[in-house]
């Protein structure tokens, strides 16, 4: 019985092991494929929109530069235009000598007119020999015209305004509108001179001369 048993075993075993290796073949392929498999495309996609994007990147660098150097050399253009008119400013508000000398002898600061008015006339710290001429309802900017009298003369071309100083008054005119401002306005250095004139008061060329002894 024992032989009969182990007869059908050893008949049973090359089966048995064909079973083992037929199963063990889709194991090792399935494993095969699963390896072989390429990775997910989707793990790729950023790989490629970064590379993209990296791409563009010098790209957007070039239109950047591009569109900086038009607006660099806009504010070069602009710059230098600034300056010129600044140039030419500055070289019509330049005063001769003459008219400097004339510039030194106004008087400033705010001075009382008939009829209750003030004039206030400061020189232009920037520009030399230049002032302001202010007072209610008007405001000038002036500069020295010399005269053939010797009177000290400002004026505001564009304004149309002329200021007129003598040894013992000022007085403001609007030459468009052909009126007065402002008269009678006088310095402290003004007053003195007109109280002197009242005391000793200068012969008037239409009165007769003193009869000769």
């Amino acid at each position: 019985m024992k032989s009969i048993f182990a007869s059908a075993l050893l008949l049973l075993a090359p089966a048995l092991a064909l079973a083992q290796t037929t199963s063990a073949q889709p194991a090792a392929k399935s494993e095969t494929k699963a390896a072989a498999k390429p990775a997910p495309k989707t793990a790729a996609k950023p790989d490629a929109k970064s590379t993209k994007t990296a791409a563009k990147e010098p790209v957007a660098k070039k239109a950047a530069v591009a569109k900086a150097e038009p607006t660099s050399s806009r504010t070069q253009l602009k710059s230098a235009t600034n300056q010129v008119a600044a140039g030419i400013i500055a070289a019509e508000a330049a005063l001769s000598p003459a008219e400097l000398a004339i510039a030194e002898r106004v008087h400033t600061g705010r001075m009382p007119c008939e009829l209750g008015a003030f004039v206030t006339v400061t020189a232009d710290p920037a520009t030399p020999g230049h002032f302001h001429v202010e007072g209610k309802g008007f405001k000038y900017y002036m500069a020295p015209v010399a005269t053939t009298t010797g009177t000290v003369r400002l004026e505001d071309q564009k304004g149309g305004a002329v200021w007129l100083q003598i040894a013992n008054k000022s007085m403001l005119m609007n030459q468009k509108l052909g009126q007065r401002l402002a008269d009678e306005c006088m310095s402290a250095e003004q007053v003195v001179v007109a109280e002197a004139i009242k005391k000793n008061p200068p012969v008037s060329v239409l009165e007769p001369l003193p009869a000769a002894k």
